[in-house]
């Protein structure tokens, strides 16, 4: 969804913790990183990555088996930081209202501010990446990034149910589907934003999902 960014008050992990064959790890992956969501994994190539990074192709398959060891440990890191992230919004909006509809509201306008206080268009979801070009990863990449859809439907099926326990919807309401609505809204805005060269489209899609959610389980 958004692993790629990090909270604004997370103190960013220092350089001199990480040993030198850490350091050139993280290098490496930062840079498949951006390299996949900008042109692809086929185009990406271990060449191009041990150049960016200063290091011999041995160097590279001291870290990583092959390339679809690289594609599995990028998936892992952006699932842990996106939960990370999604954790802390969580655990903000909580500390703000433990009523569930008004934490959840809380949340959804957390997440908003933080997409608006992007430099940039957003850099794109590494899981949606990996959906749309299955063909280019082993099954195992393939079956870590479905993995990650239905973590993220958990988190939110299991917040909007304690909602709709204390809030019966207005309409009759899927909540699996709702759940899922928050992965289709941000991604989605990431795919228009991209193209409309728009850094403002996914704080303003989340913040009509805040609208209706709020009209859904409040009705005001």
């Amino acid at each position: 969804m958004h692993g790629t960014l990090e909270p604004k008050n997370r103190p960013a992990v220092q350089s001199a913790e990480l040993t030198k064959g850490e350091r050139t790890r993280q290098r490496l992956m930062d840079f498949a990183e951006e390299a996949v969501l900008r042109k692809g994994f086929a185009a990406t190539s271990i060449d191009e990555l041990v150049e960016a990074t200063g290091i011999t192709k041995s160097g590279f398959f001291y870290h990583f088996r092959d390339k679809d060891d690289l594609a599995m440990q990028l998936v892992a890191r952006f699932v842990e930081r996106d939960s990370e992230l999604l954790d802390e919004l969580a655990q903000r909006a909580r500390t703000l209202s433990d009523d569930p509809l008004q934490s959840f509201l809380i949340f959804l306008r957390l997440f908003a501010e933080m997409m608006d206080d992007l430099p940039n268009v957003h850099p794109g979801c590494l899981v949606a990446s990996v959906i749309y070009q299955d063909r280019a990863f082993n099954r195992e990449v393939s079956a870590m990034a479905s993995d990650a859809i239905l973590l993220w439907r958990g988190r939110f099926h299991e917040w909007l149910s304690r909602i709709a326990d204390r809030y019966p919807p207005k309409i009759e309401t899927d909540l699996v589907a709702l759940a899922d609505h928050f992965s289709v809204v941000a991604d989605g805005a990431i795919v228009t934003s991209r193209a409309l060269k728009d850094k403002e489209v996914v704080g303003r899609q989340a913040r009509l999902l805040h609208d209706y959610v709020k009209l859904l389980f409040d009705g005001r």
